[in-house]
């Protein structure tokens, strides 16, 4: 019996008073996928979860952590973690990607805000696994494995190796340094639903706790969508002012915090364009690399921004042929 036929199984088990009909809903960047069954006016999502692949008792956990902290997350209705099956409700069709433009960000980011500010308040020390030092290092270094060595095909000079590796020690220290909180990791349009209460939020089983700026930078310098920096400053001040209102440990100084929120976003960016190329050589899905010049758009701004990253812009200028500029030494 194959994954599809035990799920069905399964399914007529949890659900046994209906006539159940199956549709792919989404798929992401792992191996899981989610379906959305119907059964005349009433819709579920299922996770299949394969247990040799992936675990579905941390989003489980973290699922309950959300929710008591007044997130809007699905709810979970039946499991089977041997298996990998959970049968989730159903948070509806559009997510902020799907719909975000001009006129709408702006309401539609507050609301991530406020769910954000929920789930950094609940934060309890020893909860989750900490973003540590060797999990963020690790996490650039797919940037050296991945989107240098694989899909440029460049080996590393001694002197660039080490230029690179001063510069994942100053990014990790500022990470380490700031407020430790709740961090979902992937807090982003695309894991965000429009739904009543708004936002939905999914996609967080690989939550820790982790620097104060991490969530907030993946929803601002998001993957798949961009915005003018003068619009993401602004975002970024309304969420400080909110932040210290709160009482939550934020910088007395904005600009000290704008700092920790670029560097927190360089560790990102350079994480994300290893694993999209990871995706694209390892796991077989192309789609991702469409997306790199994006994220190495923000690299490259933050890198030109502060003269302690001037050593990344010029790597990021050698690694693609660019004509070095004036001022950048290693």
């Amino acid at each position: 019996m194959d994954r599809l036929e035990r799920l069905n199984a399964w399914l007529a088990e949890v659900l046994p008073e209906h006539r159940l009909r199956l549709e792919p809903a989404s798929s992401d960047a792992s191996f899981r996928r989610y379906f959305r069954v119907r059964s005349d006016g009433d819709t579920w999502i299922v996770m299949d979860a394969p247990p040799e692949k992936e675990a579905c008792e941390p989003f489980v956990r973290v699922a309950g952590l959300l929710a008591q902290a007044g997130v809007h997350v699905p709810a979970i209705l039946a499991q089977d973690t041997a298996q990998g099956f959970l049968l989730l409700s159903d948070l509806g069709t559009q997510t902020y990607l799907d719909i975000l433009d001009d006129r709408n960000a702006d309401a539609l980011f507050r609301d991530a805000v406020e769910a954000l500010l929920k789930w950094q308040r609940a934060t309890r020390p020893g909860v989750l696994p900490p973003y540590d030092a060797v999990l963020l290092k690790r996490e650039m270094e797919l940037f050296s494995t991945w989107y240098v060595g694989r899909h440029l095909g460049v080996a590393l000079a001694p002197r660039q190796r080490e230029a690179l590796e001063a510069l994942f020690r100053l990014l990790v220290d500022s990470a380490r340094a700031q407020p430790q909180v709740y961090v979902h990791r992937d807090y982003m349009p695309r894991n965000l639903m429009l739904s009543e209460p708004n936002p939905g939020v999914l996609d967080f089983q690989d939550a820790v706790e982790g620097p104060i700026t991490y969530d907030l930078v993946s929803l601002f310098r998001d993957a798949f969508v961009s915005w003018p920096e003068e619009r993401v400053l602004d975002w970024t001040i309304r969420y400080w002012e909110k932040a210290r209102r709160a009482g939550l440990p934020v910088e007395a100084d904005f600009s000290a915090f704008y700092r920790a929120f670029e560097w927190m976003g360089l560790q990102r960016h350079l994480k994300v364009l290893g694993i999209f190329a990871r995706l694209h050589y390892r796991d077989g899905k192309p789609q991702y690399l469409a997306d790199t010049p994006r994220f190495m758009g923000y690299a490259r701004a933050v890198a030109q921004r502060y003269r302690e990253l001037a050593p990344l812009a010029r790597l990021l200028d050698e690694l693609e042929g660019r004509e070095l500029r004036a001022g950048y030494s290693f």
